[in-house]
């Protein structure tokens, strides 16, 4: 397991292009309000964020941590797919370097990644 923890960060204010909250809450804060909900991986911490800049993606969130690449998802369901996320970030953090084998990150990961953003110190190959 990596020594470095693992952030997930998840954009409180997703909306789904113009889709206006039910509750007075919006789509991403009802993630982060189901991901608090639940226990985190060991290594995981889970961090809300005011605006990821990609609402007609559905809510977003993003894995980071270390001297790994980050990733930024979109697409994400807040009802059906909290444990997935966490899953996810269970295998992020498992890794040294963030790349989590394509045979094994879930389909929400292998689809609907928006960006990877190398590490500050890359080493170039």
């Amino acid at each position: 397991m990596a020594d470095q923890p693992t952030e997930l960060l998840v954009c409180v204010k997703c909306r789904r292009e113009e889709e206006s909250p039910k509750d007075d809450r919006w789509p991403g804060e009802r993630l982060f309000d189901a991901l608090s909900a639940r226990d985190l991986p060991e290594g995981v911490q889970l961090t809300p964020v005011a605006c990821m800049q990609n609402c007609s993606q559905g809510c977003s969130v993003a894995l980071r941590g270390g001297n790994r690449w980050t990733y930024v998802y979109g697409n994400v369901d807040e009802v059906s797919h909290p444990d997935t996320l966490l899953e996810g970030a269970a295998q992020y953090h498992a890794t040294e370097d963030g790349l989590i084998p394509w045979r094994t990150r879930s389909e929400l990961f292998k689809r609907n990644c928006i960006a990877r953003i190398p590490p500050l110190n890359i080493q170039e190959t």
